[in-house]
């Protein structure tokens, strides 16, 4: 974490000076705004929290409850997630709190006893090690504290509007072309209507959403044909692996459990079998006692003594999608860009069982949200808009069909495995994708073509920049290179030197060089009177030991000097880990690479470093230059 570069800061570093909208905010939902968000889930939350790093920008957000989530539905994190989490600043405080999963347990119907279950196999969580960071589970509710606290430390101070729920969406013309009408559901005006009008809209408003019934998209897929219910318990139990994720198959049904967050609470997904076609919804009047006996029933010989249940509920396992994820319709594509967009299970819907649903919407929330602060704030086209649909709606086709297989697989009876390891051999060797690192974005405008991705392998293009150990030059301290990045909009461009030292002749030099002169440069679209980093993080990676590498000698692009006072960011330079060198693990070029990222944490190009043509011609579209607000 890096401040004081503006003055002493004596209290909480996390809380930013406000700026822009966050000057004087006001506590009452205007009439007009840059960006409406419609619901408070974690799509619409990242969506904001990222948002809220532009203060120059309008976004409010609106929720039908009358204040925060208290019990949340979702509870599993991703690796993925966690990475995103870094980048908002509360990785670690909330690994600190949750339940870690490191392996999970698989039991099964005993040979010599069918009657009971016996434990068969306990894979690790992570045999691949694809991430540094772990598989979580915790509150739903506690994810959108985090997300809260993000905002309302941000320079625009934004907090979410409780208390509206949304009537209808209208999309006319001018400045504002969407209004949006909004009822109080609590308050002294409880009932009375307003419209806001918005350059934007995004719908984060679940599986019944209004903002997606608005633009004429609807849910299609397979029909639930199979019944689960699912209770956050407290229990005595002599089952021994309680704290351990599980899957539980007997003859009498199947069982996922979930240990939770704290030590004592533990959620369970317990089959209820088949549902009929007629049966028009009776299973969901099925109640906590029927769950809890069916659960006994699958765990035998081994009892529940349920003392306490949070929460339960019952659903049948769907499969839906829309075909498009914004308001343009088919006909209508090149022809105008999108100004209302759906994210999360506004657009598609899925089991619960294999710890996607907030997962992929927070990333829904995260690339919409960087994409309307960048066209908003002047830094990109419109034209930038199109590309969340085109991105988003193939990733939930992917997970959908992934959860298809997961789901059935969790569903089907001892006796009708192909092999007895079947179940377990799926979940090892497809465990990258539920990881959320299976996500790999087409060439588009934001992601070029891999013509030499074998500069460097470890990085593909279109995948997430997947981060690894490096030492930072300056103090000498052991760090992950993708740690340092934040969600604040900006574009990271990383230079792994070839073989030269700092300081002498070589295409690192000649790099910085061009990057810090010419009027091809994306550095050139930084507004006049800003930082110099303030659009693009360019940072680079030295072959060589850090003792070697001397400051003196660095380029001074990557010794930018920033703030008020003009002082020198040293945390820029790094240099190679000797005991874990990131040229190897990553399969960087000695002859040095060109990774360019996205404020997503995506990579969007892989290039060598005289490819200055290339690397302007990549931003030439998308970095547009703009006066800076005096």
């Amino acid at each position: 974490m890096q401040f004081h570069h503006h003055g002493y800061v004596s209290g909480d570093p996390r809380i930013h000076e406000p700026a822009g909208t966050g000057i004087d905010r006001p506590a009452e939902l205007p009439d007009e705004v840059d960006v409406l968000i419609v619901g408070t889930g974690p799509a619409g939350m990242i969506a904001a929290a990222q948002l809220a790093q532009f203060p120059g920008v309008v976004t409010r957000i609106v929720e039908r409850r009358p204040g925060r989530l208290a019990i949340g539905q979702a509870d599993g994190i991703q690796a993925r997630s966690v990475e995103t989490f870094q980048a908002f600043g509360f990785a670690e405080r909330i690994i600190a709190e949750a339940y870690r999963i490191t392996e999970m347990a698989f039991w099964k119907p005993d040979p010599t006893d069918p009657s009971r279950i016996v434990r068969t196999a306990r894979p690790v969580d992570d045999p691949t090690g694809v991430s540094e960071f772990p598989h979580l589970i915790v509150n739903q509710a506690r994810v959108l504290d985090y997300f809260a606290e993000v905002m309302a430390n941000s320079p625009s101070r934004m907090t979410p509007d409780y208390g509206y729920e949304l009537v209808r969406l209208e999309v006319g013309e001018g400045e504002h072309p969407v209004a949006v009408t909004l009822r109080r559901t609590a308050g002294p005006d409880e009932g009375t209507e307003r419209v806001v009008h918005a350059r934007y809209v995004v719908g984060a408003d679940g599986a019944r959403s209004k903002v997606r019934e608005a633009i004429g998209c609807h849910l299609a897929g397979d029909q639930a044909n199979h019944a689960w219910g699912v209770m956050d318990a407290l229990a005595v139990t002599d089952f021994p692996d309680i704290r351990t994720k599980c899957s539980i198959q007997s003859e009498a049904g199947n069982i996922l459990l979930i240990p939770r967050e704290g030590g004592y609470l533990f959620r369970m997904y317990v089959d209820l079998g088949e549902v009929a076609p007629d049966d028009k919804g009776a299973v969901r009047q099925t109640t906590i006692d029927q769950i809890i006996e069916r659960a006994n029933a699958i765990l035998h010989p081994y009892t529940l003594d349920v003392r306490n249940v949070a929460w339960h509920s019952v659903y049948e396992v769907g499969h839906r999608l829309t075909d498009r994820f914004d308001d343009v319709l088919p006909e209508e594509l090149g022809m105008r860009t999108p100004r209302v967009f759906i994210t999360g299970d506004a657009c598609h819907t899925h089991s619960a069982k294999a710890g996607q649903g907030m997962n992929v919407s927070m990333q829904d929330g995260f690339n919409i949200g960087w994409k309307l602060g960048h066209v908003l704030d002047g830094r990109a086209p419109e034209s930038l808009l199109a590309t969340y649909s085109a991105e988003r709606q193939v990733v939930a086709q992917n997970l959908i069909d992934f959860d298809k297989e997961w789901s059935t697989l969790m569903a089907k009876k001892p006796e009708e495995f192909e092999s007895p390891s079947e179940l377990e051999d799926f979940y090892v060797a497809t465990a990258e994708f539920p990881a959320g690192f299976m996500t790999q974005y087409a060439p588009s405008l934001i992601v070029g073509e891999a013509a030499h991705q074998q500069l460097a392998t470890g990085f593909p293009v279109g995948k997430r920049f997947k981060s690894a150990p490096v030492v930072r030059v300056c103090d000498g301290n052991p760090v992950h290179l993708g740690h340092h990045a934040r969600a604040d909009g900006r574009w990271r461009i990383y230079v792994f030197a070839d073989r030269a030292r700092a300081g002498k002749t070589s295409g690192v030099a000649g790099l910085a060089e061009w990057m810090s002169s010419s009027p091809e440069s994306p550095l050139a679209a930084t507004p006049e009177g800003a930082d110099p980093d303030a659009w693009f993080d360019v940072k680079v990676v030295y072959q060589q030991d850090h003792a070697s590498v001397d400051l003196g000698a660095v380029p001074e692009l990557f010794l930018p000097r920033v703030g008020p006072f003009g002082l020198i960011d040293y945390e820029k330079v790094y240099a190679a880990d000797p005991a874990d060198d990131i040229f190897e693990t990553r399969g960087i070029d000695r002859d040095g690479a060109i990774v360019v990222v996205r404020p997503d944490q995506y990579v969007s190009a892989v290039l060598p470093l005289s490819a200055t043509d290339e690397l302007a011609a990549f931003f030439r579209p998308i970095a547009r230059s703009r006066t800076l607000a005096r």
